[in-house]
């Protein structure tokens, strides 16, 4: 271990460019995004320690404090550039298991006849199945909610 440290460390921030650069490859290879946050550490560490080799001053940032500024940069970009993105998987979708709630509160306009209380609405860019008051075809309708695959409708708009 000790010789691979000291390996490590001759090379000085190639050493954490390399593995940027593994790391890097890694992400491409597999799915997800693991070794992105890990591999942007690392390339921070070799950008630092290079501009710090540049000035002479290489021998101020031992290699294990160059460890320790690598593991608090992975721990900020895991969690600091995910916060600043503002990932939510909320925010993609609201509910997977009821496709058509993203609709509720929204008017949509009736594409088949809605009698006996059924009939096809679009909303978005598909015609959804509607359940509701009947309304002939054109009509503007409020989304109240949904019936499994079916939007239940509302004839009672509140338009401003």
């Amino acid at each position: 271990m000790d010789a691979l440290i000291a390996f490590l460390s001759s090379l000085g921030f190639w050493s954490w460019l390399l593995l940027a650069l593994a790391l890097f490859l890694l992400e491409t290879l597999i799915p997800g995004v693991h070794f992105l946050w890990f591999g942007l550490a690392a390339f921070i560490v070799g950008v630092i320690m290079a501009v710090v080799s540049g000035m002479g001053h290489a021998e101020l940032f031992p290699f294990a404090w160059q460890l320790v500024m690598f593991a608090i940069l992975a721990v900020v970009t895991v969690f600091g550039v995910k916060k600043l993105a503002g990932a939510s998987p909320m925010d993609e979708r609201p509910d997977i298991n009821a496709p058509g709630s993203q609709f509720i509160g929204r008017i949509v306009v009736v594409e088949e006849n809605i009698v006996g209380g059924r009939g096809k609405v679009r909303a978005g860019d598909s015609v959804w199945l509607a359940q509701g008051e009947d309304a002939p075809r054109g009509t503007k309708v409020m989304v109240s909610g949904v019936n499994g695959t079916a939007l239940v409708v509302s004839r009672d708009i509140d338009e401003d």
